[in-house]
């Protein structure tokens, strides 16, 4: 009985000890792959969301089917204003994936750095 329970408590051990070996390499290949998934997913379902590139392909179309020289005028700067705000928005959502993806990829360094500033001596 003895035994039975030692054999798996060391089986269990070597496989903690593994994954704390292998938890690096995950986290800077497949790890860091999901998160560039998720981050243009992100991207992506945003530009949808903003309608960046439908407001570009009807930039040239009056709105509320005015065809004179007024409607024309003023549906393409009312579109280059909404194209440039969204555009703005846009480029917050990219910043803040990009500070995402920085901070995942620092974030075990930090950790490490942290456990050795712990557990260091304060003289």
């Amino acid at each position: 009985m003895i035994s039975v329970f030692a054999s798996n408590f060391i089986k269990i051990f070597i496989d903690i000890i593994l994954d704390i070996i292998y938890f690096p390499f995950w986290w800077y290949s497949a790890g860091f792959w999901f998160a560039l998934k998720k981050v243009a997913t992100f991207l992506s379902n945003q530009q949808k969301s903003l309608g960046i590139f439908i407001w570009l392909k009807n930039i040239f179309v009056p709105m509320y089917g005015q065809r004179n020289l007024s409607g024309f005028l003023i549906s393409f700067f009312m579109r280059i204003i909404q194209i440039i705000f969204r555009s703005l928005i846009m480029i917050f959502y990219l910043l803040l994936s990009l500070v995402y993806l920085i901070i995942w990829l620092g974030l075990p360094i930090a950790v490490v750095w942290e456990i050795v500033y712990q557990l260091t001596p304060a003289f």
